[in-house]
């Protein structure tokens, strides 16, 4: 029953997402690469990968910030850690 219960609360969680699982691979993925030159502590690389593919900012990072992801290097280990697939 309580697998049941935390099951409904991720699918829950899942549908609530101002992105798809699909793009939030892609992000991490690209971060990853991204990310080789260092972070410098902003949302930059975030904020060109949300634009280069048309996706909202405006709900979008609030809800990485949520996530704990502050910055590039913050969504990469913090966001990464709790959704990926």
């Amino acid at each position: 029953m309580v697998r049941e219960v935390a099951q409904q609360q991720r699918a829950a969680a899942v549908a609530a997402m101002p992105i798809s699982q699909n793009k939030l691979a892609q992000l991490f993925e690209y971060l990853d690469g991204a990310l080789s030159v260092g972070c410098d502590h902003s949302l930059r690389f975030t904020r060109q990968f949300l634009q280069d593919h048309d996706l909202p900012e405006a709900t979008i990072l609030p809800w990485l910030g949520e996530c704990g992801g502050f910055c590039d290097c913050e969504v990469l280990a913090n966001v990464e850690q709790e959704w990926a697939q």
